[in-house]
């Protein structure tokens, strides 16, 4: 499959380590130590939008075959990216609930695979690189302090 072995490698990823100086202690306010940008990718993110990358062929797949299930499952992935990265510009209570109504949407998008294998619209081996990911999004997620 065209991207399993980038996925694997996404699994076995360790997030990068970034280092915030507060703007009381570092001139140019809330600054980040990396070396490639001056905002690092946040891993959990990255993770969700290779998932999206992975499965958009299954997705357009299972779109020919089911239109609702397919557009459930495309904004579904969606919304895991957009939350997370919405989450990761929060703090406190707001930060917690993004990631927990991405964790949802998470789940959504592994039962919608789910589904979509049971119908027969799709192989199990042709989701097995997605939901690897999607595996690893929803530990990430529970390490953030996501709810669900």
């Amino acid at each position: 499959m065209p991207g399993a072995e980038e996925a694997r490698q996404l699994l076995t990823a360790q997030p990068v380590a970034i280092v915030r100086c507060h703007a009381s202690s570092a001139m140019g306010g809330m600054q980040s130590n990396h070396p490639h940008s001056s905002r690092p990718p946040f891993f959990a993110l990255e993770v969700a939008i290779r998932a999206i990358e992975v499965l958009r062929p299954v997705v357009v797949r299972i779109r020919q075959c089911d239109r609702d299930l397919g557009e459930q499952l495309r904004r579904a992935l969606s919304s895991v990216a957009l939350n997370v990265a919405e989450g990761n510009s929060n703090e406190g209570g707001t930060r917690l609930s993004r990631f927990s109504t991405a964790a949802g949407s998470n789940s959504e998008a592994r039962a919608a695979l789910r589904v979509a294998v049971a119908w027969g619209y799709v192989d199990a081996s042709q989701v097995e690189a997605g939901e690897a990911l999607l595996d690893r999004v929803a530990r990430l997620l529970h390490g953030l302090g996501a709810r669900r």
